[in-house]
């Protein structure tokens, strides 16, 4: 089962109760979501998947209508990097969006510096991200298991930094951004193989609402 197919179940067994989770539309499962705690189910999903990147997300939900409003933003956000974006994985996740790129994308092998064909997928990425100003950008590094414990944890560390400043150098907002690096910590693919490695070796990027937008989406919310 995939890592999202995981996050839907966990969805529907914690919160979704008797109610047939294929038989929701957007709104009625933001707000579903929305009755329960979004940390809590976040936390949850994240430690269940493997994957923090979902879990972040999901523990920035605010649910309901307010939930849906913001849902149909990030809709568009997403359609425009799927559009713009070469060679990365786009995924709605909740109330935000999930990017991934393998580090062969945009890294050499035990590099930290944007391979030079990288920038213009970098580039595109923040032109709309700067489009959609009222967001939080999380972005997560992570190796492969090859050497060293210590030194995976660096690498993966010095990658999302870079993708920070590349970012911020396309005028992305350094307040809008957070970085970490979980080294060979998270493995998505088997480390004992080149293909697994090869997955392994990725930045992911989540993009949640902040507190600005999910205000305005509260008071239209409100309004009906």
């Amino acid at each position: 089962m995939t890592r999202n197919r995981i996050a839907a179940a966990v969805l529907c067994i914690l919160v979704a109760g008797a109610v047939g989770c294929s038989s929701l539309s957007r709104s009625e499962k933001g707000a579903i979501i929305g009755s329960a705690s979004g940390a809590v189910i976040g936390g949850v999903i994240g430690k269940q998947a493997g994957d923090t990147a979902v879990g972040a997300i999901l523990g920035a939900a605010v649910g309901g209508t307010a939930g849906a409003i913001i849902g149909d933003y990030m809709d568009k956000q997403a359609a425009e990097l799927e559009k713009d974006l070469e060679s990365a994985q786009i995924e709605r996740v909740g109330e935000g969006i999930k990017v991934t790129f393998g580090s062969g994308i945009l890294f050499d092998v035990d590099k930290a510096s944007l391979r030079p064909d990288a920038h213009q997928n970098m580039a595109r990425m923040a032109e709309v991200i700067n489009k959609y100003g009222d967001t939080n950008i999380l972005i997560e590094g992570h190796t492969d298991s090859d050497g060293p414990e210590e030194y995976n944890q660096t690498l993966s560390e010095r990658r999302a930094a870079t993708v920070k400043h590349y970012l911020a150098s396309q005028n992305v907002k350094l307040d809008r951004m957070s970085t970490i690096g979980y080294g060979e910590t998270q493995p998505i693919a088997d480390n004992s193989t080149a293909a697994g490695k090869q997955q392994n070796r990725r930045v992911e990027v989540a993009i949640m609402a902040n507190d600005k937008l999910k205000e305005a989406a509260q008071k239209q919310a409100e309004k009906g």
